[in-house]
């Protein structure tokens, strides 16, 4: 049965989510500060989502929702997916939170341009127009003279708003035969198995602190992953990005406060850009939707 929309709803949780993913960011962050390396801290943030879902669905009667016939496609996406999270951390670590943030905003650019390439679809004036402002604003941020980036940290930026569009494309195939509780399971489960090799070359002894860094991770990443599942599951992607948006916000207060970082005068002139190009994506799919469901209801006499 389709779940009826609640647009407000969604709106609410997209921006838990937003809340969620930044404080993500910031706890990786320290989690670098602390001593722990990429890998484990991939490992950590995998492996105690397991528990927790698995809990959940066991506790309200739901493990039916872990059911799968397309295995193979989970491990595909979660190669994928792993590839993103490294790709993401490491410019948590590397950049001002501002700026890593700001970069992964370049999702809706690469989505047009691998459905261009990809998928073949045709791709309007509008939405290259708004891929052009919005590299625009990339190079904006890194030209020189600015505040010095790490050009690691800045690939590495990049290099995850492209894996979250092409997994986006993963995840939008696989809507149509997998529940979001087993998309987030499998994820975490194969994520785990693929890090866990190399836990006992990094791992070392962590304080009691460091383990509630640890834990936190988890769980706050677990929470961030429901909350954007849900608010999908109550209004559509096109009405509730600009949410996400909000995350630069978070981001911001928590390079402020947490690492005494604010991000450079650069990021104010290309983050608009970047995101006003984001909006003018999603409005161009949202009106290409409402076409093609147009063209479905009244099809045209031959």
């Amino acid at each position: 049965m389709p779940v009826a929309q609640r647009p407000l709803f969604a709106l609410i949780l997209r921006l838990m989510a937003a809340v969620m993913l930044a404080t993500l960011y910031a706890l990786v962050k320290l989690a670098s500060h602390a001593g722990l390396a990429l890998p484990e801290i991939m490992f950590w943030r995998q492996v105690i989502t397991l528990p927790l879902l698995a809990g959940w669905l066991l506790a309200t009667g739901r493990l039916w929702q872990l059911q799968t016939s397309r295995i193979g496609a989970h491990v595909t996406r979660s190669m994928m997916g792993t590839v993103g999270m490294v790709a993401m951390f490491k410019s948590n670590i590397l950049l001002p939170l501002a700026v890593s943030t700001i970069l992964g905003f370049t999702t809706p650019m690469f989505a047009v341009i691998l459905s261009a390439l990809w998928l073949r679809e045709a791709i309007g004036k509008w939405r290259w127009l708004a891929v052009a402002l919005g590299f625009a604003g990339v190079l904006l941020i890194a030209r020189p003279g600015g505040m010095v980036i790490s050009p690691l940290g800045a690939f590495a930026g990049l290099m995850s708003g492209f894996m979250v569009a092409v997994i986006s494309i993963q995840i939008r195939d696989m809507g149509r035969t997998e529940t979001p509780v087993s998309v987030v399971f499998y994820f975490a489960l194969f994520g785990t198995l693929f890090t866990a090799p190399i836990l006992p070359f990094v791992y070392h002894h962590h304080s009691l602190a460091t383990w509630g860094l640890i834990v936190a991770l988890g769980v706050v990443g677990t929470l961030g992953q429901l909350l954007l599942t849900g608010a999908l599951r109550y209004g559509a992607v096109s009405s509730v990005i600009i949410m996400d948006y909000s995350a630069l916000i978070w981001t911001t207060l928590y390079g402020w406060k947490l690492f005494g970082q604010l991000p450079p005068a650069t990021l104010w002139s290309g983050a608009p850009l970047i995101i006003a190009a984001g909006l003018v994506i999603a409005w161009r799919e949202t009106r290409a939707a409402r076409a093609r469901a147009a063209a479905i209801a009244h099809p045209r006499a031959p």
